[in-house]
């Protein structure tokens, strides 16, 4: 990538020791996430679905276009997921909206819900095998960084 010199006179350089905790931090979370996705993947659903059902059950009633946003999709892509995990029966639409007879909601079926939570159950049962591997002090250093890194992800 060519950057150009206002851009990169823009970026500020972090400092050494920034550097050094992204350099440590990023394999570790990058194979964290690539194990969780797996587990989502051994319940019978991929990441991208896992994901697009827990974002439809944090918000109820999301259309397909907020939902693409959320996700930062094109509507026409996230339409295609939504139809498909509706095929399936993991999602279902509301009736539409009397302000906005265009906007449908979209909510979770019993058994989007039923498959959403196997995916939890088997994410929290890797971690939890893991973590039990752990001393007491790595646990400790652990649970103080799940806010920094709730943070990271952009969660607060």
């Amino acid at each position: 990538m060519n950057a150009t010199p206002a851009a990169t006179a823009a970026a500020p350089i972090p400092p050494r020791e920034i550097v050094d905790l992204a350099e440590a931090l990023r394999p570790a979370l990058l194979r964290v996430s690539r194990a969780l996705r797996r587990e989502a993947q051994r319940a019978g659903v991929s990441a991208l679905d896992a994901q697009i059902l827990g974002v439809v059950k944090k918000h109820p009633g999301i259309g397909v276009s907020a939902l693409a946003d959320h996700e930062q999709m094109t509507r026409p892509s996230m339409s295609s997921h939504v139809k498909r995990l509706e095929a399936a029966g993991w999602l279902g639409r509301d009736e539409a909206q009397e302000d906005d007879r265009r906007r449908v909601g979209i909510r979770l079926t019993a058994r989007g819900l039923k498959a959403l939570d196997a995916i939890r159950r088997r994410r929290n049962d890797w971690l939890a095998a893991r973590l039990t591997a752990l001393s007491a002090d790595a646990r400790a250093a652990l649970a103080a960084a799940a806010g920094p890194l709730s943070q990271l992800a952009g969660d607060r």
